[in-house]
């Protein structure tokens, strides 16, 4: 499974979303995997929530669903441009109060450089489905435009 990663990190800087997501059930390899992948590469993956929680509880509530793409481009930029970023923990980003897509924001990360992620929900058929229907974070996207890995 790494090396299919491997592959996929190499030839994803020739398309315009350079974006990767691990999906797959919970306790699947899915965090391993990219800790496996940054420990080829050298980089440490990013515990999203936590850096992201860090910098959005000194910002105000009313402001905090602006400024989480902002907060999470700057984290991310703090990364040498040529490696992959790797992100890990993207559960915050579903917070309902921030008001956010957040594949959106994580695809926007990878339009300037590769981004490997994990995601916390679930491939069901051609959409990206985070939490059941009756959940108030429940979320469900297109996977168009995203590369994904299935552990």
């Amino acid at each position: 499974m790494i090396a299919q990663l491997e592959r996929f990190v190499g030839e994803i800087g020739d398309i315009n979303s350079k974006l990767i997501l691990l999906v797959g059930p919970s306790r699947s390899g899915k965090t391993q995997l990219l800790r496996q992948l940054g420990a080829k590469v050298n980089v440490d993956p990013l515990n999203v929530s936590l850096e992201l929680g860090r910098r959005l509880a000194a910002t105000p509530n009313h402001k905090r669903g602006f400024s989480a793409g902002e907060l999470l481009r700057e984290i991310a930029d703090k990364e040498r441009d040529d490696d992959p970023l790797l992100l890990d923990n993207l559960e915050l980003l579903f917070e309902p109060s921030l008001h956010i897509n957040p594949l959106d924001i994580v695809r926007r990360l990878a339009h300037s450089k590769r981004v490997v992620a994990v995601w916390p929900g679930d491939l069901r058929g051609d959409h990206l489905v985070y939490a059941d229907m009756s959940h108030p974070e429940h979320r469900d996207y297109s996977r168009d435009g995203v590369v994904v890995l299935e552990i």
